[in-house]
């Protein structure tokens, strides 16, 4: 398995790097953490990314075998990008990662965020402790994507897709979303403006809104 560059180093964290240590290629992950992607989707969540490096970045990472390509049946009939067994068990380094950056003191605090960005930082700010006697599965719609969050006690489990059963679910924005789960919005002048939709008990989504916290920032003499 030829890599174009590497360090040369015989440390396993320094050929981890040679796999995925090239621009992009963690956020490529990141975005086939919540299931496979068409090239175009890929695009659509890295906005900064062009065409060319982002083929480039999937052709290194299939042949390292961190991502494969296959054709979905018919109709889709398209062409996908998904994560392997291997390259899934990158998820709790970009949890990680997420954390660690946060706490930056030259981090502008997360707004803007793509979808699956988003829904992958409720995953990685969840805290626990906060949830302690909540169960419900919540459905949430964002743009033309739906996701599933289904929450007991201190267990969170977050995918792509709907949610037939769902106790709760809500319509808004990635912006409007982060801005309450970090509590940096209020709730009912949301609700009053259209920016989150919802059905089921306001007092079960209030509480879904508290459950996420975001590490606080090192001091800047740390």
């Amino acid at each position: 398995m030829a890599i174009k560059r590497s360090y040369s180093d015989a440390c396993a964290a320094a050929h981890a790097l040679d796999v995925v240590g090239e621009r992009w290629a963690l956020l490529i992950v990141r975005e086939l953490l919540l299931g496979p992607k068409r090239f175009t989707d890929l695009r659509a969540g890295l906005a900064g990314v062009s065409p060319n490096v982002l083929t480039q970045r999937l052709n290194e990472l299939e042949t390292t075998l961190v991502v494969r390509r296959r054709k979905l049946p018919v109709p889709a009939n398209a062409w996908v990008y998904e994560l392997s067994d291997w390259g899934r068990e990158l998820e709790p380094v970009i949890h990680q990662l997420a954390r660690w950056g946060v706490q930056s003191p030259s981090f502008s605090r997360p707004v803007g965020l793509g979808i699956d960005a988003m829904m992958l930082s409720l995953r990685t700010m969840f805290n626990p402790d906060l949830a302690n006697g909540y169960t419900a599965t919540i459905e949430i719609g964002l743009a033309h994507d739906q996701f599933t969050v289904r929450i007991n006690n201190a267990h969170i489990d977050l995918f792509r897709g709907s949610a037939p059963e769902a106790d709760i679910r809500l319509k808004t924005d990635p912006d409007t979303l982060v801005m309450l789960a970090y509590g940096k919005a209020d709730i009912d002048q949301a609700i009053q403006e259209g920016a989150l939709v919802f059905t089921g008990k306001k007092a079960a989504v209030k509480r879904f809104l508290t459950l996420f916290r975001l590490p606080g920032r090192i001091p800047k003499d740390a």
